[in-house]
């Protein structure tokens, strides 16, 4: 069984990076462009349980901000049991962590991020 703890600064760069964007985006009231960098967050940080974590607590502050009920209630498991599962190394990779998804579903990965996991 594979235990994940701390993210690599390198890979940590590039998830508070999205992170920053994602800011941006929503303070400027682009939710599409906002929601976009989250999952990308996600992706990038989902093998990891604080980083994990924080992504859904984001997730479901968002779908709180933007007044999605579906959102919130697709986030309050996620944000129960996501970062348990990134600890044990059992996650689906490339999931993009929104309620439109289900939790367990693996997804291809964007290219950019592929390159990001192999080197």
């Amino acid at each position: 069984m594979k235990v994940n703890t701390h993210i690599s600064k390198r890979l940590r760069y590039y998830y508070l990076r999205e992170l920053v964007q994602y800011r941006a985006a929503f303070l400027e009231g682009n939710l599409i462009h906002a929601w976009h960098h989250l999952e990308r967050a996600h992706v990038i940080g989902q093998s990891y349980p604080y980083e994990h974590t924080y992504a859904h607590w984001l997730m479901l502050k968002f779908g709180f901000a933007i007044k999605d009920s579906k959102e919130v209630l697709g986030q309050i498991p996620r944000l129960l049991i996501g970062g348990v599962k990134s600890f044990v190394g059992k996650i689906p990779l490339g999931n993009t962590g929104g309620a439109n998804v289900p939790p367990l579903r693996p997804m291809p990965l964007p290219e950019d991020i592929q390159a990001l996991f192999r080197h």
